[in-house]
């Protein structure tokens, strides 16, 4: 199955192939997929950070060659660390990315994009790794007064879980996507009293089923 890479700001990943399908995810730029069906002009996908399935336009996501794949594959990553980010290229359209975004970081110093080699014009990026629990709120406040985004995953629109795995990422830990999935996760807590910073907290409907997630 072909491998395709996400080399724009944002891309909807819908439920269904259509325009008017629920958006119940985004791709940030750098995000890897999984190609596994066609319809249409749409392509079905699965991210490869989190097996997360959906479809989106094909003509937001770039083919990857198997030796381009490879040669991803071997880059050192760093994430995008500001509200937002500048990706520039002398003579081609730059990119707008947002928090979060992968950057592949070529042995040069500069990143991979689709038409040669980047460099950060605007904002900054860094190397994602938890230094101790308050690394994880202090990344949670960057994302305060975002609005709510069924499907979000940018500072421009969030949904509840997608906040979660983003505050994870930017702190070189990864999570599943959808809050049910998350609660399955990590080490259970029983009693509110043994909560410590940076723990999540999952919230459950009168059936028992997990809807909703906070930090």
């Amino acid at each position: 199955m072909p491998i395709a890479i996400c080399y724009h700001s944002l891309v909807a990943v819908r439920a269904e192939p259509s325009d008017k399908a629920e958006m119940v995810n985004q791709l940030l730029f750098g995000d890897l997929v999984v190609t596994t069906e066609i319809s249409g002009h749409w392509i079905k996908i699965k991210t490869i950070h989190d097996d997360y399935e959906g479809w989106c336009d094909y003509r937001q996501i770039h083919i990857l060659s198997d030796e381009n794949y490879d040669l991803i594959l071997q880059l050192d990553q760093q994430l995008v660390s500001d509200i937002t980010a500048r990706l520039s290229l002398q003579g081609h359209p730059g990119y707008t990315l947002v928090l979060g975004s992968t950057l592949h970081l070529l042995p040069d110093g500069l990143m991979n994009g689709p038409a040669g080699k980047y460099h950060l014009s605007e904002g900054e990026s860094h190397t994602p790794l938890l230094r101790s629990p308050e690394d994880l709120i202090e990344t949670a406040m960057l994302y305060l007064k975002t609005p709510y985004l069924w499907g979000g995953r940018s500072p421009f629109g969030i949904d509840c879980s997608g906040l979660i795995q983003m505050i994870f990422k930017l702190n070189g830990i990864s999570v599943r996507r959808d809050a049910a999935q998350q609660a399955l996760e990590g080490q259970t807590i029983h009693l509110i009293e043994e909560s410590k910073t940076g723990d999540i907290a999952f919230f459950d409907n009168a059936e028992g089923r997990i809807i909703h997630t906070g930090i």
